[in-house]
């Protein structure tokens, strides 16, 4: 059994090819021949579509006096055929623009998405969400915000935000999850980080 575990290979063993903008709005989709080494030994040529996005960051809005995790609730053209609403509980999260700082980013969609003026932070995790054909990195935080003073709607009118604020108790928050009433991937990773971390949060923050 294996003790640990460093990729067989690196950047530098790849060959790019082509890389090729086939379409570009906000988002980019590129095309890619790729040379690659083999496991057992010789090389293979791939051809690739790949969705680039910008990287971004999320947020999860946890109040350790009133045991309270902060939602946001808005609507997400990702989840337009969803059986259910496309409207999604989610972590407040935004796109990391050129010269940001990640928790820079995480203090400004904060105020922008929830009302929420950060009070502690912590990074929990850098992940990509969809490697198979998206090129994109997460970085998810849990911040400290006073609850009693958040709700109503947020955002920018001008990048067409229309963003409804929630408060939940941590036990129901986390029914919801098991429930699977909260289905979006950055939400159920940082509140499996909460079962495991709330107790020392509320010791370390209240």
């Amino acid at each position: 059994m294996q003790k640990s575990w460093q990729p067989q290979f690196c950047n530098n063993d790849l060959q790019i090819e082509r890389d090729e903008v086939i379409c570009e709005s906000f988002y980019q989709m590129r095309e890619l021949e790729i040379t690659l080494p083999k496991f057992e030994g010789g090389k293979i040529t791939i051809k690739r579509d790949l969705f680039w996005r910008p990287d971004a960051v999320c947020v999860l809005l946890f109040d350790p006096r009133q045991d309270v995790v902060v939602l946001v609730e808005q609507f997400r053209i990702g989840t337009i055929d969803h059986p259910h609403s496309p409207w999604l509980l989610e972590l407040v999260a935004g796109v990391v623009d050129e010269g940001e700082t990640l928790e820079g980013v995480a203090r400004r969609e904060s105020i922008e998405e929830a009302g929420a003026e950060i009070e502690r932070i912590e990074h929990l995790y850098r992940f990509s969400p969809s490697p198979g054909g998206a090129r994109e990195y997460i970085d998810i935080f849990c911040a400290q915000v006073d609850a009693a003073v958040l709700g109503g709607c947020h955002g920018l009118e001008e990048e067409g935000e229309d963003i409804k604020v929630h408060q939940f108790k941590t036990a129901e928050v986390f029914a919801m999850l098991s429930q699977g009433v909260i289905d979006n991937a950055p939400a159920i990773i940082a509140l499996q980080w909460l079962q495991l971390h709330r107790e020392r949060l509320i010791r370390e923050w209240s």
